[in-house]
This record gives C-alpha cells, sequence and structure tokens, in this order.
C-alpha cells in the first residue's frame, strides 16, 4: 500500500487541535456514563447532559470533516482508510471515547523502537483500549437492553460482567442480548476479543522467547569461559532454560542493556 501523501495544512489542524480533542472526549466520557447510569438527570433538549452530548458530537463531526477536507484532493479516500477510528468517532459514540487515547502517542518512551519499548507501546495501548472498550460496549448495550421486557442486562453490574466474560471469549451464557442493537455490540465485542486475547498472547510469547535468548546466551558464554579453563560445558536442556528464563525474568529486565 502506498505511503500516505504529506498534508501540512492537516498536520498544522491536528497539533492544534489535539488537546482540546482530548478534553472534550474526557467531557463525552464523563456526560454518557452519566446518561446511561443516572436516568433521572434531566435529559430532554435544551438540558446541560444533552447540550454536552449534542456538542461533543458535533466538535467531532466537524473536525473530521475539516480534516478531510485539508487533506490532498488525491488522497482523502486513504485518508479515510488509514483514519477508521477518528472517521468512525463522528458516527459511533464508542469511537469518540478512544480519540481520548490519542495524546499517548506523546509520551516519549513510547517513540523508541528497542523491542521493550514496542512491547511497553502495544500493553499500554492494548491495556488502555480493552479498558475503554468494555466499558463503553457495556454501557452501550445496558442502555439498548435496560428497557425491553425479559431482557437479562438490567444493571451496569450486569453489563460489565457480561462484557468481561465475552471479549475474553469465555461467555457463561448465563446473560445475553436480545435486541438487535444489543446483539450488534455483541458481535462487536467479540471481534476485539479475538484480536485483544490475540494481542496478549503474542507479546507474552515475545517476552518469554527474549529472556529464553538471554538466558541461552548467556549459558553460552559460562559455557565457553568453562570449556576455555579446559572443563567440559555443559548443555542446558531447552526445558530447563525457559524455566530459567521466567525464573529470571524480573532480574534480567533491570540489567543494562535489557
Amino acid at each position: 500500500m502506498a505511503a500516505e501523501a504529506p498534508a501540512p495544512r492537516r498536520e498544522a489542524w491536528e497539533r492544534r487541535t489535539t488537546v482540546p480533542l482530548v478534553v472534550l472526549g474526557v467531557v463525552f466520557i464523563v456526560t454518557y456514563t452519566i446518561y446511561v447510569l443516572a436516568p433521572w438527570v434531566p435529559r430532554g433538549p435544551g438540558s446541560p447532559l444533552f447540550v454536552a452530548l449534542i456538542v461533543t458530537w458535533l466538535v467531532f463531526v466537524i473536525d473530521v470533516v475539516v480534516r478531510i477536507s485539508l487533506t490532498p484532493r488525491g488522497g482523502r479516500w486513504a485518508f479515510v482508510r488509514s483514519h477508521p477510528i477518528d472517521v468512525l468517532s463522528a458516527i459511533i459514540p464508542l469511537f469518540r471515547a478512544f480519540r481520548v487515547l490519542a495524546l499517548l502517542h506523546n509520551v516519549p518512551y513510547l517513540q523508541r523502537r528497542s523491542g521493550a519499548a514496542v512491547r511497553a507501546n502495544i500493553i499500554i495501548y492494548g491495556s488502555t483500549y480493552a479498558v475503554v472498550f468494555v466499558y463503553f460496549i457495556a454501557l452501550a448495550t445496558l442502555q439498548a437492553e435496560r428497557p425491553v421486557a425479559g431482557a437479562t442486562i438490567t444493571t451496569f453490574g450486569d453489563a460489565i460482567w457480561w462484557a468481561i466474560v465475552t471479549v475474553a471469549t469465555v461467555g457463561y451464557g448465563d446473560m445475553y442480548p436480545i435486541t438487535a442493537e444489543g446483539r450488534f455490540y455483541a458481535v462487536f465485542l467479540m471481534v476485539g476479543g479475538v484480536a485483544i486475547v490475540g494481542t496478549a498472547s503474542a507479546t507474552i510469547i515475545s517476552y518469554i522467547g527474549e529472556k529464553v535468548s538471554q538466558v541461552h546466551s548467556r549459558r553460552q558464554h559460562d559455557a565457553a569461559g568453562t570449556a576455555e579453563d579446559g572443563d567440559e560445558p555443559g548443555i542446558e536442556p531447552p526445558g530447563r532454560a525457559i524455566q530459567t528464563a521466567i525464573e529470571e525474568a524480573g532480574a534480567a529486565e533491570d540489567e543494562p542493556g535489557a
């Protein structure tokens, strides 16, 4: 896939609006939480809750439209394809919350490209997105299910429990959505769960693999030194190497160059 064409005007707009959009994203998270969990709070047209939700939605729509318009004409579809969360944030409330995480890109450590930094990047982003993902799916599903007769998801506790067991690909079946909207969120949650579990597994395997490699390198170095002294070098079984790597992982992480 060809790289996205430079768009200096759009990039300048993004630099100026990142922090305000993050603040508005936090406002949206708080407002939407109150909207779902505190139904007794006034929410009709003209109420502070209604105004906050509408204003945050309009700002996200305007931001996406402006960014597309500031992109050179030939690269606008490429921008839409490469920024799905940004575009969907103007349509689906769930993605508006994800825009709050944009400032994580500015953390200096996450700009590094070492193995440890890449894993830290994945862990931080993955954990944060997973929490926001589960939280907002639970809220949205509760909003859809609660008023329907025969629903099994009627409290926030029910919604969080259902969302966690679903995203973990466990799915006890004690609670499930019965509305079309709730089932749409469930499908979305299941797809996200596969991605989250897969990413977590790959990160753990990468971490253990690196530690096994470090332990083998140390053992080979020690064995070479022993051989130079005239002793017979020993070969450590792979299973023991893995166990040793896990036991020494914490200490190895603190060593210089780990």
